[in-house]
């Protein structure tokens, strides 16, 4: 049975162009956790949270992903128990992990579809999120050049973190961190490039980066 739960899986993932990495974050797993449930079956079998958020993503019973059987199914009668949906804007806007990158239309042209449930589990809110672009190699191997990035724009308290950042007239993501007496640095993963440290009031903090997309 979970022999074929895990064929089922896969067989789901590559119709609907996904990844298993990519649907590990999605339920709040780490990046291998699907690949290691299908490739080696550890877990023996998933969760009933994980495998009921897998389950309306796909829109199918959980009984095809190693769930009990169920008298009947209708997708669209499940998603008020779960919470529905949230479509999250693809801005067409980068941020750059290198140079620096400009500033451009930001009237959506696609959507990426969250379960709300699952925003709730990670204290997020649909309407002060949208996905952009990175650009550059400075946050490797973090964040690569063509990930989209998941930007939680609520006003908030600061703490240190991947955040996006306004800078003169440019976009950058970074790994922010405070240095006391109002200054700021802006910090790469790719040790090749050198800490950005600049005064608080030269900065704007768009939003915090909670999520990430991108290929293997």
């Amino acid at each position: 049975m979970m022999s074929n739960a895990r064929e089922r899986l896969l067989e789901l993932t590559r119709q609907k162009g996904s990844s298993l990495a990519r649907l590990s974050e999605m339920i709040g797993r780490n990046t291998t956790y699907l690949q290691q449930f299908i490739r080696k079956g550890s877990p023996k079998r998933l969760e009933e949270r994980d495998r009921r958020m897998l389950a309306d993503f796909f829109q199918v019973p959980e009984s095809e992903l190693g769930g009990p059987e169920e008298k009947s199914y209708n997708p669209s009668s499940r998603l008020p128990l779960e919470g529905g949906w949230v479509d999250v804007p693809r801005l067409p806007v980068s941020a750059s992990a290198g140079p620096g990158s400009a500033i451009g239309d930001e009237l959506p042209f696609d959507n990426f579809r969250f379960s709300k449930r699952w925003l709730r589990e990670q204290g997020l809110e649909g309407g002060e999120l949208s996905a952009i672009t990175v650009e550059g190699d400075s946050m490797e191997p973090l964040l690569r050049a063509g990930d989209e990035v998941l930007v939680d724009r609520r006003t908030q308290p600061f703490r240190d973190g991947i955040h996006v950042v306004r800078l003169e007239d440019t976009l950058l993501v970074k790994r922010v961190a405070s240095q006391g007496g109002g200054r700021l640095s802006l910090l790469s993963q790719n040790l090749a490039y050198p800490p950005i440290d600049v005064d608080m009031n030269e900065v704007e903090i768009i939003g915090r980066v909670v999520w990430k997309s991108g290929r293997l």
